[in-house]
């Protein structure tokens, strides 16, 4: 049943975030090495995203143990209902208020960084912008008709889409020249960039928590089969030379 539960989360998640991107993707230089940025990427997630979002297939002592975070420091910043270390990232609000308050259950997001990919993570927790009609206030450029809120808006500032008018064709049009904040943000535009890429990189982290090992890995089979094929070489000229 466990096993059925986790293909049925990861098929959902491909389902919600299904919508192709209406615009091109930025790129998001994410790095798994960088400790300081997964740290600071979790703290974004769970204070920002965990109030909604579940992470249940990865465990708080499996971050804080390859993130580098002592399991006090832990629990002291980052578990705020009395988890134990040992246990699933859960959000603690119930599944049936959630789908009633956002039309659907929020997705679960342990694999949303494999889902989608940083790229288009990065862009689109950066392309929201006001749009009144919505129930939630906010639209999103990659993301059309996005059913949450735009909860970094405290961070970011209030963005909404800008245009200027411009010469076009020899008439004078508005033209959209992208989203724009204003300036009430608790960081600075750049300080939003870094903090979403901490994020994503967070996200793509948990994603695939071994990778690094894996890749690690590789490498030192990669060598093997080299040096392996250079005493294959060797022996087969060996028996040919008694063929011959």
């Amino acid at each position: 049943m466990k096993k059925l539960t986790f293909v049925l989360s990861f098929l959902f998640s491909g389902m919600v975030f299904a919508a192709g991107p209406s615009i091109p993707l930025d790129k998001a230089d994410i790095d798994l090495t960088d400790k300081a940025s997964l740290q600071s990427g979790a703290m974004l997630f769970n204070n920002y995203c965990l109030g909604c979002h579940n992470m249940q297939y990865q465990r708080y002592e499996r971050s804080f143990k390859d993130l580098g975070i002592p399991n006090e420091l832990g629990q002291e910043y980052l578990q705020f209902t009395g988890e134990k270390v040992s246990d699933h990232i859960k959000s603690a609000i119930p599944g049936d208020d959630a789908a009633t308050w956002f039309g659907a259950p929020p997705p679960d997001l342990t694999l949303v960084g494999r889902v989608r990919g940083a790229d288009w993570l990065y862009t689109y927790l950066r392309t929201f912008y006001v749009d009144e009609s919505k129930t939630f206030g906010v639209n999103n450029e990659v993301f059309p008709n996005v059913g949450m809120p735009h909860v970094l808006e405290e961070l970011q500032g209030t963005p909404r889409q800008t245009y200027e008018e411009r010469m076009v064709d020899g008439e004078m049009k508005q033209v959209y020249v992208g989203i724009k904040t204003d300036g009430n943000g608790e960081l600075s535009p750049e300080e939003y960039d870094k903090a979403v890429l901490d994020l994503v990189n967070y996200l793509v982290y948990v994603g695939e928590p071994g990778r690094l090992k894996l890749e690690s890995i590789g490498r030192w089979v990669i060598a093997f089969i080299v040096v392996l094929f250079f005493f294959v070489y060797l022996l087969k000229k060996e028996y040919w030379r008694d063929v011959h």
